[in-house]
């Protein structure tokens, strides 16, 4: 699974992508200080598992902070987007295709409007941040119809000189952005696209395409960023209402790196995504006036600052992804000893066969049956696993 991090030229991007994984990226207030895409681990947050059983898990990757388990995620950081992207302004079509493997994406805005559209600084409320969702839905689906229409004379007189099914043709031809056959084929028959011969399909027609699959494809969420400072919270609810389809949650970036460099360092203990912190260590006025701003404009408002939910939200509501763990009835412990070493994000529909196959081929070719360690019961290979299950394999030698 690979996150894409994307949004215009300093709207807290970089800084949100710092927050989420406490990477060493460049972080500056103008525009491209992100050049080449940043890759690195960020931790969705779920309950530890082992403590049903009266245990703590010792994760082989990841880790556990009282009581919650944080689960890696791969996250990729591009360079801003600009109006024109997909026409290569500046570099746009270069980071565009950057996000060719991403499953999902997060759109960070300066929900407080203090960035304009080319990531230069403003007064806040000097620019309208709903401009941004546009432009970018706008750049995606021009990408999208770019790689559709390429060619696309030769491309639909081969497909019909060789009588070749469209929908496969085109599922080939953008399977680099996830399309699939199936998929390529219902939209197809969704836009009455297959009563028309390719070769008469209009630009509007291929650019309704193409919005189709970038929905599809690329499902997105809003990060509305910078919720603490003055405005923003107006223009919240404005996006909300222009745009009710996304799932928009606030955050605040910067408070939320504050609080993680802060108990990095030993001065605070805090855990991603809870509403309070404890001073551990000795802090300045300075350092001791900004946590309290914290606490009170964000923590104290909005319950956290944001960005472990938009994390979480992403994989769990978005992608509808479940954590599911390998473990035995006898024993939850690996071979040194690790309890519930392993933790595996599946799909929704993800089977006891589906999780047989992820741990091993050979568990999957030679299942007999799973077992639910926390209710003890056998299930069969077609059985629909739920978040948070443990599982036993059970396969022939």
């Amino acid at each position: 699974m690979l996150i894409g991090i994307v949004g215009k030229p300093s709207c807290g991007k970089s800084t949100f992508f710092k927050a989420a994984t406490l990477s060493e990226v460049e972080i500056a207030n103008y525009p491209f200080t992100t050049i080449k895409p940043n890759h690195a681990i960020g931790f969705v947050k779920v309950k530890d598992p082992a403590i049903e059983f009266g245990k703590k898990s010792n994760p082989r990757m990841g880790y556990v902070l009282d009581g919650w388990r944080f689960v890696p995620v791969d996250l990729i950081d591009v360079a801003g987007l600009v109006p024109g992207a997909h026409k290569g302004e500046g570099m746009g079509s270069q980071f565009l295709n950057d996000l060719n493997q991403a499953d999902a994406l997060i759109h960070v805005i300066d929900i407080s409007g203090s960035i304009n559209e080319r990531g230069e600084p403003c007064q806040p409320g000097g620019y309208d941040p709903l401009n941004d969702v546009r432009f970018l839905e706008k750049e995606l689906d021009y990408w999208y119809k770019d790689l559709l229409s390429k060619s696309w004379v030769k491309f639909s007189r081969q497909v019909q000189q060789e009588k070749r099914e469209i929908h496969i043709a085109i599922a080939k031809q953008l399977s680099g952005v996830g399309v699939s056959e199936e998929m390529s084929q219902n939209l197809v028959i969704k836009l009455g696209l297959n009563e028309i011969p390719a070769l008469s399909w209009t630009d509007d027609q291929l650019l309704s395409l193409a919005k189709e699959f970038r929905i599809r494809t690329k499902p997105m969420l809003i990060a509305a960023n910078k919720i603490d400072v003055p405005g923003a919270k107006e223009n919240l609810e404005r996006l909300k209402k222009e745009f009710p389809d996304y799932i928009v949650i606030p955050c605040s970036s910067e408070s939320e790196l504050a609080l993680k460099e802060a108990a990095k360092h030993g001065m605070m203990k805090y855990v991603p995504g809870e509403n309070s912190f404890e001073l551990t260590g000795d802090l300045n006025e300075k350092q001791k006036a900004a946590l309290e701003f914290i606490k009170s404009h964000v923590l104290d408002d909005l319950g956290t600052t944001g960005v472990q939910d938009v994390l979480n939200t992403a994989v769990f509501e978005l992608l509808k992804y479940k954590p599911i763990y390998p473990g035995g009835v006898a024993k939850l412990e690996d071979s040194e000893g690790n309890v519930i070493p392993d933790c595996f994000l599946m799909p929704e529909k993800a089977t006891a066969l589906d999780f047989a196959f992820k741990l091993h081929t050979d568990f999957g070719k030679n299942f007999i049956k799973a077992i639910n360690v926390k209710t003890k019961l056998p299930v069969g290979k077609d059985h629909i696993l739920n978040a948070g299950d443990i599982i036993e394999i059970a396969a022939r030698k």
